[in-house]
């Protein structure tokens, strides 16, 4: 291990790339603690102690919405973007041709991912504060319901969600690369010491059921952590025989990776989207005059409740992940599309036809893969859920939720395969 990182010390590029990165993460980190004038911080936490639901978004933006930061957003809009224009590619034509011109075209879809950040930001920060505002009774933000004091704070979030899409920017061009999924790693893992800290508070209280608790944890989580590694990592290998004369006729080999894992983090983010959804409406509602809207609210709290998920709530949740997993891999895996270009380049599989059948043995392999990947989705996404509700932890206590675990393994493997990969650029700039 101290070789690998002395190595990576004596290469003057990556080091340089390196504590380029380093530096921003500081400032992205710097301006999560910035917060913003006229808000009661000190009501704002109490608010997240009680609410799980925005426990795990603040987790996911580093703490920032606990501190009501500029950055209050973190980059939830950027990926939003992100998803909205990947799933339009497929559905548009004209995007789905923009597509294929390369590097150009991959610009122009860029540009378009922060030009549709901007009004998904403004959008998304005027019900997040409001949102807050609500959940303290009005008491976070004096006279929110003010346009005046309103729109300077929406304009202010949006501001902070652009800036972290530009670090990430630069990380990715002038750093490590892989700019955005670092910053929301480093939003993820520091938050790691205040609730290990926090934990520790409990401890020395006496409380030692909780912490019995928190210890079984850690150890489902570490179990849970090489799941994910290993799932992550997995994929299923197709023969592709290409023929050519080089190879004397023989045909020269290939194969095409299939991951069981196709669907990365999306079909959570789908699936939050939608099962919190329901207690979100029940909110606006709960205050309603009318007393059948007034029961409705109630019984939306009642079985779709962050804060103390249901059975039925659970059920909920794992399916969706399940369905929106096979969602997202059909509208991206074009198993048709695939076999056409095999086909074009002289390719076969043994034993398969080229063309339609190649499609359809395609798509068989991935539905197998995806049902296997939609269910290791949805198991490490419900494990810290069933924490909460049949222990004593809350979700405050959890250390990471399965969410942030897929993350931090796919930012922490593609690292040091970049990694990897400037060191053997460094060792052939040596030979050469």
């Amino acid at each position: 291990m101290f070789k690998y990182f002395r190595e990576i010390w004596h290469s003057p590029t990556l080091r340089t790339k390196i504590l380029f990165t380093l530096f921003l993460l500081f400032v992205f980190r710097l301006a999560a603690h910035l917060t913003l004038p006229g808000v009661n911080v000190t009501i704002l936490r109490r608010i997240f102690e009680q609410n799980s639901l925005l426990g795990v978004f603040s987790a996911l933006t580093g703490g920032s919405m606990e501190n009501f930061s500029i950055v209050l957003m973190g980059l939830s809009p950027y990926i939003n973007a992100s998803i909205i224009l990947q799933l339009m590619t497929v559905v548009i034509p004209s995007l789905e041709a923009l597509s294929k011109e390369g590097m150009e075209g991959q610009r122009k879809i860029n540009q378009y991912t922060r030009w549709l950040t901007i009004p998904l930001a403004i959008l998304q920060s005027y019900g997040m504060i409001l949102l807050l505002n609500r959940s303290a009774n009005g008491q976070l933000i004096p006279d929110a319901s003010s346009f005046s004091v309103l729109l300077p704070l929406m304009i202010t979030v949006t501001a902070g969600t652009v800036f972290s899409m530009w670090l990430g920017e630069q990380i990715t061009e002038r750093g490590i690369g892989n700019g955005i999924s670092i910053l929301i790693f480093a939003g993820i893992i520091s938050d790691m010491p205040t609730r290990i800290g926090r934990m520790l508070g409990v401890a020395q209280a006496g409380d030692s059921s909780k912490m019995i608790d928190f210890l079984i944890f850690i150890v489902i989580s570490a179990v849970m952590l090489i799941f994910v590694v290993l799932v992550t990592e997995a994929q299923r290998n197709i023969p592709i025989t290409y023929a050519t004369r080089a190879t004397g006729g023989k045909g020269e080999k290939s194969f095409l990776p299939i991951r069981v894992n196709q669907a990365g983090m999306i079909p959570i983010i789908f699936a939050i989207s939608i099962i919190t959804f329901p207690s979100v409406l029940a909110q606006f509602f709960q205050a309603s005059a009318s007393p059948k809207l007034k029961a409705f609210a109630d019984f939306l709290l009642q079985y779709f409740n962050t804060n103390n998920p249901t059975t039925i709530y659970l059920i909920s949740y794992f399916l969706l992940v399940i369905a929106f997993s096979y969602f997202y891999v059909s509208v991206t895996f074009n198993p048709e599309k695939i076999a056409d270009d095999i086909q074009k380049r002289g390719g076969f599989i043994p034993g398969i036809r080229p063309g339609r059948q190649t499609a359809e043995f395609l798509g068989k392999v991935s539905n197998r893969m995806d049902l296997f990947g939609g269910l290791f989705i949805a198991i490490v996404a419900v494990v810290p859920m069933l924490f909460t509700r049949y222990t004593s932890l809350s979700s405050g206590d959890l250390i990471i939720s399965g969410s942030g675990m897929i993350i931090v393994v796919g930012v922490v493997l593609e690292l040091m395969r970049q990694i990897n990969a400037q060191l053997v650029m460094h060792d052939y700039d040596k030979l050469y």
